[in-house]
């Protein structure tokens, strides 16, 4: 075998390998490089990655911080509420302060400040702090500030309240109307404060299956007397379509009769149409000691008639009653203060209705023209119980015609509902304090009432509770900032 052998400045024979030039690997070398996909998605992922995390650290801190803002709100609005409150005697500034640090946010309270005078408290705080950040901190976000404030405030402002009391005989039972004899004058002892004279003024309205307007009220309407044994009116079902009481209309005088008298007398003891002086309205009065005094003399008699005790809550709320009350101002009877008052709805004064019932409407009983249309007839039922006297005197098959159904409790709810309904959207806030009663008069009153939370259905001494919490809400205590 023959060898052959270069030498050097000379050209390989051909046939001969050639020698591999490094530049010429290398190019190949890259050219597989470039070819080969493996991995060209890590940078990708890796930029994605570290984007979330960025996006997860805000997330994080934003949500501290909103967290934790709303916590130091919360109790900013809860501590200002509380120190607001005129019935509390502590320090407000302190209240709040105290407020802060039970929450374990004392820390972030910055300022409190308190504006007080007799009929108002204006409490004010802010609070303010910087978060750290867990996350932020890396790109240049070291802290969050928190921040919260708030104003409160509790003024005694002008109202005009109806207390419409049921007083029927069921309020005989279980100790009920002494109970509510001192619930009432708690009532009125909360409401009517030196502080609030000639700007809150009281209609104290007892009922049963009548309301007694007084002689005062109805000697200034245009009702057609027949009588002046009591001072009731006889309200049709259209009347129940309105708030108003109109002086100017002749409504008719109610029947006074009595159904039948339990106490076994021959007379007349407890009629329909109550007629004793403290069974009678007051009317926009401010004088504590004197409605006190009239709660105090109040005794159940007779039944239900919840429809007409609230006809007379809204009805003296109503505008269309200011010059019955005009003219009781200029006779002394009403304080001047109250002069241009039922107040023109949307004007200022609240307007407010806080009506009671122990039970449920019952069927209500009149007597017909035919047998009420001459003074003897009208003097002979003064005397007489309308069912023990017929019963003992007329044939069976003709008692009807000496008595008449004015309204059944079905009806009867309806007239009240379309009264409440009608009040409401006038602006009247209606209460409901259904005192020990059935399921079905605890419905008919919730549905009275301007919402379930104006509804309270009590037993035994929680009466006082409920007529406490009213008057309570009744002063102006509200968040204004």
């Amino acid at each position: 075998m023959t060898t052959h052998q270069i030498r050097p400045g000379r050209k390989a024979p051909a046939g001969a390998p050639a020698a591999r030039a490094p530049h010429a690997r290398l190019h190949r070398h890259l050219r597989r490089f470039a070819r080969d996909e493996r991995g060209v998605m890590i940078p990708m992922v890796i930029f994605f990655l570290l984007t979330l995390l960025v996006v997860c650290g805000v997330s994080v801190d934003v949500m501290r911080q909103e967290m934790i803002r709303a916590r130091v709100q919360t109790t900013l609005d809860r501590a200002i509420l509380a120190a607001a409150d005129l019935d509390q005697q502590y320090d407000p500034a302190t209240v709040v302060r105290d407020y802060f640090d039970k929450a374990g946010v004392g820390d972030y309270l910055s300022s409190v400040s308190v504006d007080q005078g007799r009929t108002f408290r204006i409490v004010t705080a802010t609070a303010n702090a910087d978060m750290k950040t867990q996350f932020l901190g890396t790109i240049g976000f070291p802290t969050f500030k928190i921040y919260a404030s708030g104003t409160a405030e509790e003024s005694l402002g002008n109202a005009e309240i109806s207390l419409v009391l049921d007083i029927s005989g069921s309020m005989g039972d279980n100790n009920k109307m002494t109970r509510l004899r001192t619930a009432a004058k708690e009532f009125i002892d909360t409401v009517i404060l030196d502080e609030t004279e000639g700007a809150v003024s009281v209609n104290l309205i007892p009922y049963t299956s009548q309301v007694n307007a007084g002689a005062a009220i109805m000697d200034r309407m245009a009702v057609k007397r027949r009588h002046a044994f009591s001072n009731c009116v006889r309200f049709e079902a259209a009347d129940y379509n309105t708030t108003a009481i109109d002086p100017t209309k002749p409504y008719q005088q109610g029947e006074h009769f009595e159904i039948t008298n339990t106490g076994g007398s021959a007379t007349v003891t407890n009629p329909s149409c109550p007629m004793r002086s403290y069974e009678a309205i007051t009317a926009f009065s401010q004088d504590r000691a004197a409605l006190k005094l009239q709660i105090d003399r109040l005794t159940h008699r007779a039944n239900t008639a919840i429809h007409t005790g609230m006809k007379w809550g809204v009805g003296l709320l109503d505008p269309a009653m200011r010059p019955v009350i005009t003219g009781m101002v200029n006779a002394g009877l009403v304080p001047g203060a109250f002069a241009g008052r039922p107040s023109a709805y949307g004007s200022g004064p609240l307007k407010t209705v806080v009506l009671m019932t122990d039970g449920e409407n019952f069927t209500t009983y009149g007597i017909p023209e035919a047998a009420y249309s001459t003074p003897s007839q009208r003097y002979h039922w003064h005397r007489y119980a309308l069912f023990d006297w017929i019963t003992a005197h007329v044939d069976e098959h003709l008692q009807s015609n000496f008595y008449e159904v004015r309204s059944t409790p079905e009806q009867a709810d309806t007239l009240l509902a379309n009264l409440c309904t009608r009040a409401k959207d006038q602006g009247i806030l209606v209460w409901g304090v259904g005192f020990e009663v059935s399921n079905h008069g605890a419905s008919v009153l919730r549905n009275c009432a301007s919402s379930p939370s104006h509804f309270f259905r009590v037993e035994g001494t929680q009466i006082s509770e409920a007529f406490a919490s009213i008057a309570r809400q009744l002063n102006k205590l509200k968040l204004t900032n």
